[in-house]
């Protein structure tokens, strides 16, 4: 997932995909664990977008402005 798709979803959306993606990465890590699993990069880029989702979730329970911050850098 992109950032930009993340950040356009509202925060039940991103709670219900938090936990969609937990559960896949716990049904991969068993496939994984049993041989069975055939691209192991998909761990990878689960747990990456497990990190994005709650890094958008922190910043909007703190109420972080992140276009502000990317305009003042440029």
């Amino acid at each position: 997932m992109k950032i930009n798709e993340i950040r356009s979803l509202t925060n039940d959306e991103l709670n219900a995909k938090l936990v969609s993606v937990k559960t896949e990465l716990f049904n991969l890590r068993f496939q994984h664990a049993t041989g069975n699993l055939a691209n192991p990069m998909l761990l990878n880029s689960l747990k990456k977008d497990i990190a994005k989702i709650k890094t958008v979730l922190t910043e909007r329970e703190l109420n972080i402005n992140t276009t502000a911050n990317k305009k003042a850098k440029v």
